[in-house]
């Protein structure tokens, strides 16, 4: 063999092992890491409000991230490890277990495991108008409406604002979809708020606003009264016409003319 084919082999040869060293570099360098694997609780089956969490009604899927959803229970012991949990919201089949979702360990399935800390839970007696035709479910965010008579005149305020519906009579159901005329709505409130309430309910008649799903900016309200009932919105003048020009008119006037003793008369056209 020739040395100068010798010699382009040899090169050929290192060439490829510099290549196969540089592409190894690149693909380590950008390889995508491994993602941790574990697992977290969903539901078996579709659980409705109450019904107590076991082993067979839930169960375990993987779940390819590093991060457990706040709330979330990786592993069915670690659901069960206190005591048995109670469902405190519809849970439709593969729906995730969140401590949001379920009571405490041992915990009943009550109205008051659905308050939040330091809130409390007061009553609102309606009817189908007031409660807004039955169309307030629980969830939804209502203003809270007083209607009373001062010095002989009707007046309305707006006793609250952005005020949560726990439950629509006995019904804490946050997935129920069709309206009923309740009697009683059930609103979250705090402490202050809850006096405001139960002694409104003894000077006049609440009523209920029902708020844009989303919606927390507080509105400005003032307060309403009769004298407000007939006040007419105010109309724009309307536009000045322009007066149209004035019109040529044509008259007739008598013309008299004396020929010779004799007078005559005669109708001639006046315009103006």
């Amino acid at each position: 063999m020739r040395k100068g084919n010798l010699y382009l082999l040899l090169l050929a040869i290192a060439m490829g092992g510099v290549a196969a060293f540089l592409a190894r570099e690149w693909i380590a360098a950008h390889a995508v890491p491994s993602v941790q694997s574990g697992t977290v609780v969903v539901a078996a089956v579709p659980l409705g409000f109450g019904m107590t969490l076991n082993r067979e009604n839930v169960t375990e899927i993987p779940w390819a991230s590093g991060k457990m959803p706040e709330g979330a229970f990786a592993t069915r012991d670690e659901l069960f490890k206190d005591g048995r949990r109670v469902a405190l919201s519809p849970l439709q089949r593969n729906e995730l277990i969140l401590k949001t979702k379920v009571t405490g360990p041992g915990q009943r399935a009550s109205l008051s495991a659905l308050l939040d800390e330091g809130k409390r839970a007061v009553t609102v007696r309606v009817d189908d108008v007031r409660g807004v035709a039955g169309f307030v479910l629980p969830g939804d965010r209502v203003d809270v409406v007083l209607i009373r008579t001062v010095s002989g005149e009707n007046i309305s305020d707006v006793l609250l604002q952005h005020v949560k519906v726990l439950a629509v009579d006995q019904l804490a159901n946050e997935r129920q979809e069709t309206p009923t005329v309740a009697r009683a709505v059930t609103l979250e409130v705090d402490t202050d708020q809850a006096q405001k309430i139960l002694l409104a309910t003894n000077v006049g008649k609440l009523s209920l606003i029902l708020r844009q799903a989303g919606e927390s900016n507080p509105a400005s309200a003032k307060r309403v009264t009769e004298r407000d009932l007939a006040r007419s919105e105010p109309v724009a003048a309307p536009a000045s016409v322009t007066a149209p020009a004035p019109a040529w008119r044509s008259e007739s006037t008598t013309v008299t003319i004396i020929r010779n003793m004799k007078r005559e008369e005669y109708s001639v056209l006046r315009t103006n």
